[in-house]
């Protein structure tokens, strides 16, 4: 009787080696150098979207593996660059009006224009909106009619029903970030607004570059991303709400990959 023998592959032991020291490598690349993000907006620790924040950053970073920092930057803080220039990104968050709204208006053009991540909620997508209209579109007289009713050119208008502590079912944009961080096409999210696009300036708006990519029910915009940008998502809706119940929030972690993503590339 013969015995046939199955001989094991040889493990190469070197290659192995090689793997895992390109692992260490990358997991102390990631210690020694955080990903930082300037959080703009005027902190109140009475705003639940700002205490959620800091919770969802850390489940992100969890999620992603790697060390987040981030830093809260009040709007009245920003003068120029000087003070995003080391960051990885920005995230323009809820509770406005802010105290300097020029400042909260920089730091969103920075971002557009510098490449670097940028998410805004709520407050945030308002004052997207108003800076692409301003500064791609050049109406110098983009307006917010929370803090100037009178505005010809209010792109930011008070919503037909409020959103005041309200949850909705979300439809998103096929081939979108949001679809994407999602792994869906729709979700459902808390709000707490009454000002978002006033549609009788969203065609204009939407026709350069800045895209609608969440809807409602009813097909009003409930979020817009930049074409063309690694990744500028602005949200009326709060996503990091979601935070306060012990989830994850899926456009927050697709805005720290985005980061990361960014750094082992620089």
């Amino acid at each position: 009787m013969h015995r046939t023998t199955l001989l094991k592959p040889r493990r190469n032991r070197s290659a192995d080696s090689l793997v895992r020291l390109k692992d260490l490598t990358i997991f102390l690349a990631r210690m020694s150098n955080p990903i930082r993000i300037g959080l703009v907006g005027d902190f109140d620790a009475n705003v639940p979207a700002h205490r959620a924040i800091p919770l969802a950053l850390g489940m992100a970073a969890k999620a992603v593996d790697c060390i987040v920092k981030w830093e809260w930057i009040g709007t009245d803080e920003i003068h120029g660059s000087e003070r995003l220039e080391s960051l990885n990104g920005l995230w323009c968050v809820p509770a406005s009006p802010y105290r300097n709204m020029q400042g909260a208006l920089s730091a969103i053009k920075y971002a557009r224009e510098n490449k670097r991540p940028f998410l805004g909620t709520c407050g945030g997508f308002q004052h997207a909106v108003i800076e692409y209209a301003r500064c791609v579109l050049g109406w110098q007289d983009a307006d917010h009619a929370e803090t100037s009713p009178d505005a010809l050119r209010a792109v930011i208008a008070p919503l037909t029903c409020s959103l005041v502590e309200k949850t909705d079912r979300i439809r998103f944009q096929p081939g979108s970030k949001l679809a994407a961080a999602y792994e869906s096409l729709q979700a459902e999210e808390g709000y707490h607004c009454r000002y978002g696009l006033n549609p009788a300036f969203q065609r204009t708006l939407l026709n350069n570059g800045l895209q609608a990519t969440a809807f409602d029910a009813a097909g009003d915009v409930r979020a817009v991303e930049l074409e063309g940008h690694p990744f500028f998502v602005a949200t009326l809706f709060q996503p990091e709400r979601r935070a306060l119940q012990g989830r994850p929030v899926p456009v927050a972690v697709a805005f720290v990959r985005a980061m990361l993503t960014g750094a082992s590339t620089a």
